[in-house]
């Protein structure tokens, strides 16, 4: 695959070979670089979970969504992984999860020593697991001798690109609730909708106010990739007060604090100012026309793929083509993610590293890699009326759709 510079005798499966999450692709704002370079001379460090500019930042960025929050409930970290794994350390027991999930979840379980338990999804929408599905495989796992206590979800999903309709979310809600499980809701793609104004994006935290906790890594749509921070809001009850403090002893422990001038960088981009919403926003925008456009190629090959609705990418499912993708030795996800990946020239994560099955062929297909070749294209495509009429993103989608129509 593009970009992981694996070798033969290193294989395929190692985690630090796993898929990039999804990148905007877009030059970093200028507004962003000003905050960050008048903080570069900073030496203190940040506290760990944050100081208090970062947390008060998040309270008012969840406010504005919705839910109250106060700074004692918030904790900061250099990253959702850094975070997830404390939280998760801090909690304890084995975790459900849904199949398909965000490659970098299992790992997180499984380095812990915990058992990561995939439930299956609903054929609408990803993100979340089926509610029957999840209350059946609890019952089996306690049966078995298993501790299930956290329930991983998301609200706008990678790898599937999809949001959970309010009627899907709730009733996983109910059953996690139903089977005393803790839920973490990571909500990093929450801000990356396609069409805000016509999807509607609710929190567990809003359903479950004393028995969820919400993730949000910076990088899925304020802050560059290169600059992590995350933040994680607790349960503001009594009752959940030693989550926190458990959790702060792992981020002390492990020495995962935020680094002091990306932690003002990300107060700023949690305040949100017209050029960060603006950016945001206008990005969402851009990789929602493109990923449907990429969407009808694929269905116009005879793939399959639930129609994009958030983040930078799409999950392909081309088990249809499966007789063409024969001829040229694919019989896999495994096999698939190189073929595609070195036709297409950009990484496509197969199923299996988002815990899929092998034999299914499906992949994640991210829309950075559409909208240009420099940044100066991808700026260019941001900014353009119809970025679909540019010659180099119009270029990018028909080499997808030649690769596609080859194999049917």
């Amino acid at each position: 695959m593009a970009g992981t510079q694996r070798t033969a005798t290193e294989g395929r499966g190692p985690v630090r070979y796993g898929p990039p999450a999804p990148q905007p692709g877009l030059p970093v704002l200028p507004e962003l670089l000003s905050v960050l370079a008048a903080a570069a001379g900073r030496a203190a460090p940040e506290p760990p979970g944050g100081g208090e500019a970062v947390r008060e930042a998040a309270c008012r960025h969840w406010g504005r969504r919705g839910l109250a929050t106060s700074p004692e409930h918030v904790a900061a970290g250099p990253g959702a992984p850094a975070l997830l794994l404390a939280v998760l350390g801090a909690y304890g027991g084995d975790v459900m999860l849904p199949r398909p999930c965000p490659a970098w979840w299992t790992p997180q379980v499984r380095l812990l020593g915990r058992r990561a338990y995939h439930v299956p999804t609903p054929a609408e929408c990803g993100g979340v697991p089926d509610p029957y599905a999840l209350l059946e495989t609890v019952r089996r796992v306690r049966v078995e001798g298993g501790d299930p206590r956290v329930l991983l979800l998301s609200v706008a999903d990678d790898p599937t690109a999809t949001v959970p309709p309010p009627e899907m979310l709730r009733e996983a809600c109910e059953a996690a609730e139903s089977a005393g499980l803790f839920v973490v809701s990571d909500e990093s793609w929450r801000d990356t909708v396609h069409r805000p104004h016509d999807t509607l994006v609710l929190s567990p935290a809003e359903m479950l106010p004393e028995q969820a906790a919400v993730l949000v890594d910076l990088s899925g749509a304020l802050l560059p990739a290169g600059w992590p921070a995350a933040v994680i809001r607790f349960p503001g009850t009594a009752r959940r007060t030693w989550l926190r403090a458990r959790t702060l002893d792992v981020l002390t422990a492990t020495g995962a604090m935020v680094a002091g001038p990306v932690a003002g960088a990300a107060a700023h981009a949690l305040d949100e100012s017209d050029a960060v919403a603006g950016r945001a926003h206008a990005a969402a925008a851009l990789h929602g026309v493109v990923a449907a456009a990429a969407h009808r190629e694929l269905l116009a090959a005879g793939a399959l793929a639930r129609p994009p609705q958030a983040g930078r990418h799409l999950y392909a499912d081309l088990t249809p083509l499966r007789a063409g993708l024969a001829r040229h030795g694919v019989g896999d996800a495994m096999e698939l993610e190189d073929w595609l990946g070195g036709r297409l020239g950009a990484p496509t994560p197969g199923g299996q590293r988002f815990a899929d099955e092998l034999g299914a062929l499906r992949v994640r297909l991210s829309t950075g890699p559409l909208l240009g070749a420099t940044p100066q294209e991808r700026l260019a495509a941001l900014t353009a009326p119809d970025p679909l009429a540019l010659p180099h993103v119009r270029s990018s989608l028909d080499r997808l759709g030649s690769v596609l129509a080859g194999l049917a």
